[in-house]
């Protein structure tokens, strides 16, 4: 135990796969040596694993899931972190998101993640197929990812959330009137709960609107704030208060120019039924 290497599970996929590897040794009682003849591995290659020094590839994760009794557990973090579902520095936020207790989300474009339904989730992850972004597998992973940071959100105690659309999300058609109607519905319904605050930053705002970009604030439960904001290929996750707190003043300031509550759940109502 002497040589134990601490793990952070958050700094990457691979380090959060080797924490759990780990894991569910010892849960086992046993040590790297005997994982590794369970394997057919070395414990040297089990130890590289485990500290994210090696990516564990498709062959080694199904051992793994076969010595351990893990079903296919392992097997699909293997291929999350192979097929790039989560772009890099988001498995570390989505560990944040899950503790938060107030969300704020602004989003360009598309229905923020977090609010989507499965079929309009579906069409986005097939069109990205259609376009050879990625494999079918990876549509599955997506959808199937984006459902369980859904189900995070599903506690006893849920944060509150404030989300700020821009008009292009309820105006863009997904999928056409079958996707995007109970999608819309599913907003208002949103907007109805007592823990969340939804309103529609028209394009009239203009120069108003103080993020050209999507980003997503959160306060955890020591009142300390995090941001995370992405490009097509990267992810980033901040936690310094120097850079965070003028990032919440803006989306305060947001707030105030967007369109109230009332008034956006109307907008989309009237979207809503204007759908062809």
């Amino acid at each position: 135990m002497v040589n134990r290497k601490e793990l952070n599970p958050e700094s990457s996929p691979q380090a959060a796969y080797g924490a759990q590897l780990r894991s569910f040794r010892e849960r086992k009682g046993w040590k790297q040596e005997d994982l590794a003849a369970h394997m057919e591995y070395s414990s040297t290659h089990i130890s590289a694993v485990e500290t994210g020094r090696k990516i564990a590839t498709l062959r080694f994760a199904r051992s793994a899931d076969r010595a351990l009794g893990t079903t296919d557990l392992f097997e699909r973090k293997c291929r999350e972190i192979k097929h790039g579902v989560l772009l890099e520095g988001f498995s570390e936020f989505v560990g944040y998101e899950g503790r938060a207790v107030e969300i704020r989300l602004y989003e360009i474009g598309i229905v923020p993640g977090l609010l989507q339904t499965p079929e309009y989730a579906r069409v986005l992850a097939d069109s990205a197929v259609h376009r050879g972004a990625i494999t079918p597998e990876q549509a599955d992973e997506r959808v199937s990812f984006l459902a369980e940071r859904q189900q995070a959100l599903e506690r006893s105690r849920p944060p509150m959330m404030f989300v700020v659309m821009d008009e292009s999300c309820i105006r863009r058609p997904i999928g056409g009137r079958a996707v995007m109607e109970p999608q819309l519905e599913r907003l208002a319904k949103f907007a109805a709960s007592a823990n969340t605050v939804l309103q529609v930053a028209p394009f009239e705002m203009g120069e108003r609107r103080s993020f050209d970009l999507p980003v997503t604030v959160l306060t955890l439960s020591d009142r300390s704030v995090a941001a995370y904001a992405e490009s097509q290929t990267q992810g980033h996750l901040d936690r310094e208060t120097t850079s965070v707190v003028p990032m919440l003043t803006a989306y305060h300031q947001l707030q105030a120019e967007a369109l109230s509550q009332a008034a956006s759940v109307a907008m989309i109502e009237q979207v809503r039924k204007g759908i062809p």
